[in-house]
């Protein structure tokens, strides 16, 4: 789309270079540029002076593009000349429609063009989501010119940052600017503290969307204690976030976990993949105050054992969605408390748990028969014994990832495809399958993707 939208402002460009109405320089609402382009301007119609500004990205605000020049020494334009690019013909509409797929610093070039993409760059409609990509671009500064032309009128309810260059400072702004955020996305922003997040939870209560994956250096999410004063002892339930990725945060531990399950007490989506630290403790924590989580991941959680599955178990038919792959302490054990509790599964990703039996899947099959993605890759243990267990109890099964059992023949194979017709992604990767078996995967299930590595197979 970026690319789409750089041809169209490169021929509107063109259109308007010969045109009277063409402006010296076209100024930016919010442009958001780097240095070179900063050192261009002529000091006329520039609001931002560059000398204070070193190689780095920032956004400047600029008044609207005046309707035309009227100095007396430039002649009318032909009429050939005054012909309109073909992105013009285009009713508002459309190009708003157009708009709402880029990114806030590409939305913030666009306005630049003339002054009836000013107009249309600035609709309260695009604005209701910040999204900052680029590495060049100096998030903080960024994030404090767009708030400050846009907290007066719409404020938006969402951010994404998916860079390293936002610190404290932009959140903060964002917490005092947006008290009706409700979705923030800041991943992979290691500079961000846990200070700053308890900025933005204290001042935006509506806050419901929260991804802090990879932010290495957030290890709890709570309340400010000016926010905790003023609240009530239950100011726990003051928090709203329901969703809340923590992926990679690798310094979390237990008692961190502890402190974000009592406050965000409303959870329903918890992500804690790669959060090397927790352990069945931690989870028992989740299950003390987070009873409404229907979609949890504890993925490579080396210390989860069969423990911290009887406690997820406790959830019981409000579980949907549950990733446990490479938690090499699960056993059959914990799959039998899951599948006696949640009978409601539909999702299971157990990938790389070598503990996981035939035994393992057969309570699996037997309990949760609603079941329509598993993942058992990895798993050695598994056989075409359980696969059978699969194929006879859970019909509406879509998608079954095999990948690298060793155990499994084609004529397990030929079970799944005979009873789950509506099977859409079979992976069979570095498994010992004939190429017979996977045609007749191909010829009972129509729609099946099949992933596999036998190239007499296509």
């Amino acid at each position: 789309m970026s690319q789409i939208m750089s041809g169209f402002m490169k021929e509107k460009e063109k259109a308007d270079s010969d045109m009277s109405m063409r402006t010296l320089s076209t100024p930016s609402p919010a442009l958001i540029c780097p240095k070179n382009l900063l050192s261009f301007q002529n000091g006329r119609g520039s609001s931002t002076s560059s000398s204070s500004i070193t190689g780095e990205t920032v956004a400047i605000v600029h008044s609207p593009p005046p309707t035309r020049l009227t100095h007396p020494l430039i002649r009318l334009a032909s009429k050939h000349q005054k012909e309109q690019a073909n992105i013009d013909r285009l009713p508002d509409q459309c190009i708003i429609q157009i708009f709402s797929y880029l990114p806030t610093n590409q939305l913030c070039r666009c306005a630049r063009v003339c002054r009836r993409w000013y107009n249309l760059a600035w609709d309260p409609r695009l604005w209701r989501t910040i999204r900052l990509t680029g590495e060049t671009i100096s998030v903080d500064r960024a994030l404090k010119v767009l708030t400050r032309r846009l907290c007066q009128d719409t404020p938006p309810t969402s951010v994404s940052c998916w860079r390293r260059r936002l610190t404290d400072r932009g959140l903060y702004t964002i917490a005092q600017c947006c008290p009706e955020l409700r979705r923030l996305e800041v991943s992979n922003c290691y500079n961000i503290s846990n200070e700053a997040v308890f900025d933005v939870v204290s001042l935006c209560p509506n806050l419901e969307h929260l991804d802090v994956s990879g932010c290495s250096k957030v290890t709890c999410i709570s309340l400010t204690r000016e926010a905790s004063i003023k609240l009530s002892p239950m100011h726990g339930k003051q928090i709203s976030i329901r969703y809340l990725d923590m992926t990679d945060c690798f310094v979390l531990e237990d008692e961190g976990l502890h402190t974000i399950a009592a406050h965000c007490t409303q959870l329903t989506h918890l992500y804690l993949r790669r959060c090397i630290r927790i352990t069945d403790e931690g989870l028992r924590y989740i299950m003390i105050y987070c009873t409404s989580i229907k979609e949890l991941s504890v993925s490579d959680c080396r210390f989860v054992s069969d423990f911290g599955m009887r406690e997820i178990a406790k959830l019981e038919s409000r579980l949907r969605y549950l990733s446990i792959a490479h938690c090499g302490r699960i056993t059959d054990v914990g799959i039998r408390y899951l599948a006696k509790y949640c009978s409601k599964l539909r999702y299971l990703n157990a990938r790389g748990c070598e503990g996981i039996t035939d035994h393992g899947v057969e309570y699996l099959a037997k309990n949760c028969t609603k079941l329509k993605s598993l993942d058992i890759g990895k798993c050695p243990l598994v056989s075409d014994i359980g696969l059978e267990f699969l194929a006879l109890n859970c019909f509406n099964l879509k998608r079954l990832s095999l990948k690298s059992c060793e155990s499994i023949t084609g004529q397990g194979l030929q079970i799944v495809a005979a009873n789950c017709f509506d099977l859409q992604m079979l992976n069979v990767q570095d498994c010992e399958v004939s190429v017979d078996a996977l045609r007749f995967v191909k010829r009972h299930c129509k729609r099946c993707i099949i992933e596999h590595t036998n190239p007499a197979f296509f």
